[in-house]
């Protein structure tokens, strides 16, 4: 096949002006027009004017904020302490944060201490005795002995979904095996803020009943120290008070006891 000349001594006619130029001089405008470089005219930006996109309005796979419940921590081995004759049991709970009348639940207790067992001290293993709608002030548990005389409880609820639909009522008093005083749907404190109260409902008998305790004093270690400040403040733990004195002075629970929200479900 033939090669182009390069045209190094050749003219060429301007599409536009049909003057004779340089051809080396010539180029080629945007709508094919055989043109001298003088004489070239760029295409007009109206022509192709860009698409309008409007304002984002908001972000992509964007999340709601919420407030998240209150989970579940570690205590240190073995973390009761019973005195003989005493309703106060110690905690030992370094740096938890913990606030005066948090509402505090235990579970995963591996054993008694000081002759108080484990359901006591998790103040678990009830249930509903009948059927409550969401307006009922006196609920009827299997049984009461060594719940607080009043405080908080949640009632275990699972939809059909297989969510949680948790409900902490609180309590003022008991009588028999009834609760009294109920205030439905509401919440308790936890390292001093309170959740968003839960949703009162009706709940069916033989549903799981779960109690708690209300933290009554801090404990703190104060050590000297070699700069400023002269001493430091730890809190080591907490007490709260048992429905009826420990029989003996122990120490003990276990390993891996947790410490949590009386409810950490929805």
């Amino acid at each position: 096949m033939a090669k182009f000349a390069k045209g190094k001594h050749a003219l060429a006619i301007s599409d536009r002006s049909g003057l004779a130029f340089p051809w080396r001089e010539m180029v080629t405008e945007w709508n094919g027009q055989f043109v001298h470089y003088s004489e070239y005219e760029r295409k007009q930006p109206q022509l192709e004017p860009k698409p309008f996109i409007a304002d984002p309005q908001g972000l992509e796979k964007a999340r709601p904020a919420r407030t998240e419940f209150p989970t579940e921590d570690f205590l240190p081995n073995d973390p009761f302490t019973t005195a003989v004759a005493d309703k106060t049991v110690s905690v030992s709970f370094e740096n938890g944060a913990m606030q005066l009348n948090d509402i505090v639940r235990f579970r995963d207790v591996k054993s008694m201490v000081g002759g108080v067992d484990q359901p006591t001290l998790q103040v678990s293993g009830m249930v509903l005795q009948g059927d409550i709608t969401s307006t009922d002030t006196t609920i009827t548990l299997d049984y009461t002995s060594g719940m607080p005389s009043a405080g908080f409880i949640v009632i275990e609820k699972i939809n059909s979904n297989g969510q949680f639909e948790n409900e902490v009522i609180e309590y003022t008093g008991i009588s028999g095996t009834d609760l009294t005083g109920c205030v439905r749907g509401t919440s308790a404190q936890y390292r001093g803020e309170a959740p968003r109260k839960t949703t009162a409902t009706s709940h069916s008998s033989g549903a799981k009943v779960f109690g708690a305790y209300k933290i009554t004093a801090l404990t703190t270690r104060t050590e000297n120290t070699a700069g400023m400040p002269a001493t430091t403040t730890t809190q080591t733990g907490f007490d709260f008070e048992l429905a009826d004195n420990a029989s003996s002075t122990a120490t003990g629970g276990g390993f891996q006891c947790t410490i949590g929200p009386i409810n950490d479900r929805g």
